[in-house]
């Protein structure tokens, strides 16, 4: 047994990410590819450690993993190795796979590059695209060049911040272990992974404490930190192996407000906190407020510390100096949305497309969280890698809808949507009088968005003024952290959408949460109106709906401006007038 190799979750979808990039730029048969990318992202999602599955001898119990996949993870749980990924990377330099991250460079200009030039780096690309090198390959040219170029500076423009989607569960399981520790009265998230900004830097954590060392003492020593950055009684910062960094600051429990305020931020919010305490003779900082003969006044709370201003609790989402503190003293701080508040999920996939979930599944998945109203909305066809519906296809899913609803009886709504394809000439897959025989019709962008400014706004402009088209679901089609949203024009998408009277999406996964809360703010201003939908495609995704609401909180949003907060008759009447 001490020959073993414990090889971790997250390290065996690495490898098995890497295997599935380097085969697709070798150009092995997508089937096998894609085989690999499922194994890797059910390895990933697994609640329970492979290396014990193996131990039992139920590796292709593991959606995913068949018999060979299964050899190969026992391979390396007995050997530390995988003659099979040694092999790939002698005939595939792995530095290749680095590129697949940036825009307009898929696996097939990657091996032709790697193939022709002899390019195996980011560096040598770009020297070459410099030296246009490039444009004389077949299918190349100066536009195909300078669009590889342009993808290279938007990807070094990325930092190294976190998605949200992986600091947040991560958060959650360091808080319940120190909430465990001896003598911890409470331990929170703060920083901008509180104020729920779509990445972040650093995961920050505060703990209330009468004594830091136990609880520090626990932080420092948890098995998955790999590098201690800095070390202290009151604060201390740590790197983990999965990449991630957090900080732990550990204040006595009476002056856990000031301090949680403090370390919430953001930095232009709490300097205008200051001030207004500045002009009433007190300092602020983490430790208490300070009248100027050095007196104290300790808040054990944050909204202590806001009334001690002659503030409301500002929620943390606000605090980013976007005029909260003057709306705070003026009594115009908005009653934000909250999940309690939403009703209806209107973008959900099933197994009719890419979702894993049948019709009845996602129903009852959906009833079980209290949900009154789910939207049954698969992809269109001409995005073949979901296995979208045809026009015929969508008739005998409408079908299936009612015999699902009458067995359900009026426990929950089920509604028949389709997420239709905005094709690269700004069409739709279905002709109108198909998508009017939906209950609502959400439009989406997934190709082709590196086009130019004006010809990706006008595809979007031109689908938001047919009559037909109720939503635009993640309207820039952004994914983090790899994949920059179109460039499009968004006042004019903005302007277009509210005169056509259509709602534009809050998308909730995490790897989306698109659109982001400048826009979705502005876009409530101007009257338009927002969704908040997790676009599921398995019963978990259905809890990723509080990412959605933070942006839409981030927005400044009220549960009026968001039409899956109304009851069912105020949203059909909607969907009937649109008609």
């Amino acid at each position: 047994m001490t020959d073993l190799h414990r090889l971790s979750n997250r390290q065996l979808a690495q490898i098995f990410e890497q295997i599935a990039d380097l085969s697709e730029i070798k150009g092995e048969v997508i089937y096998k590819v894609l085989a690999y990318r499922k194994a890797a992202e059910s390895l990933a999602e697994l609640n329970r450690e492979a290396f014990d599955i193996w131990q039992t001898g139920k590796l292709t119990e593991i959606p995913g993993v068949g018999k060979a996949i299964a050899e190969k993870i026992e391979e390396l749980f007995t050997t530390g190795k995988l003659g099979f990924l040694e092999k790939l990377t002698a005939e595939v330099p792995p530095t290749l796979a680095e590129m697949l991250p940036v825009p307009d460079l898929g696996p097939k200009k990657i091996a032709l590059f790697w193939r022709e030039l002899g390019i195996t780096t980011l560096a040598e690309l770009e020297e070459a695209a410099r030296a246009g090198k490039l444009r004389t390959l077949p299918g190349m040219g100066e536009k195909s060049e300078a669009r590889i170029l342009a993808g290279i500076e938007a990807y070094k423009r990325r930092s190294e911040r976190i998605p949200i989607g992986r600091a947040y569960p991560f958060a959650q399981r360091l808080m319940t272990r120190l909430r465990a520790v001896s003598g911890v009265h409470r331990v929170e998230m703060a920083g901008s992974l509180r104020r729920g900004r779509s990445t972040v830097g650093d995961i920050d954590l505060l703990a209330a404490a009468t004594d830091s060392k136990a609880v520090m003492e626990a932080f420092l020593s948890d098995p998955e930190v790999t590098r201690i950055t800095a070390s202290g009684e009151t604060k201390s910062s740590v790197e983990y192996d999965q990449g991630l960094r957090a900080q732990l600051w550990v204040h006595p429990p009476e002056r856990f407000g000031t301090a949680w305020q403090y370390a919430t931020g953001s930095k232009d919010h709490n300097v205008r906190l200051r001030e207004l305490a500045l002009k009433q003779g007190l300092s602020l900082s983490e430790h208490a407020l300070t009248h100027k003969d050095g007196s104290e006044i300790l808040c054990a709370t944050e909204e202590e510390v806001y009334s001690t201003l002659g503030l409301p609790w500002i929620p943390p989402e606000l605090r980013e100096d976007r005029g909260e503190i003057q709306a705070a003293l003026e009594s115009r701080l908005p009653c934000l949305v909250q999940v309690s508040d939403i009703r209806s999920e209107l973008h959900a996939h099933t197994t009719w497309s890419d979702g894993k979930l049948t019709i009845r599944q996602l129903a009852e998945a959906a009833q079980k969280r209290g949900l009154e109203v789910i939207v049954i909305s698969d992809h269109s066809a001409s995005l073949a890698i979901t296995g979208g519906l045809t026009a015929e296809a969508a008739l005998e899913q409408r079908q299936e809808i009612r015999r699902v609803q009458e067995e359900l009886g009026n426990t929950i709504r089920l509604l028949h949507g389709i997420e239709v394809e905005i094709r690269a000439d700004g069409s739709l897959d279905f002709p109108d009088e198909v998508l009017a025989g939906f209950d609502i019709v959400t439009a989406s962008m997934h190709t082709s968005l590196r086009q130019p400014r004006q010809q990706v706004t006008e595809r979007l402009l031109n689908v938001i003024r047919n009559p037909q088209v109720d939503m635009i679901g993640h309207p820039t089609g952004r994914m983090f952290p790899n994949r920059e949203g179109a460039d499009l024009d968004m006042e004019a998408i903005l302007k277009a959408a509210r005169e056509h009277n259509v709602v534009l999406e809050i998308n909730a996964h995490p790897s989306r949460l698109d659109l982001d809360d400048l826009y979705a703010r502005r876009y409530v201003e101007m009257g338009g109106l927002l969704a908040i939908n997790t676009d599921a495609h398995t019963e978990s995704d259905l809890d990723l709906l509080h990412f959605g609401v933070t942006i839409a909180r981030r927005a400044w949003v009220e549960a009026e401006s968001i039409i899956n907060t109304w009851p069912l008759h105020r949203l059909l009447d909607w969907l009937s007038e649109r008609r």
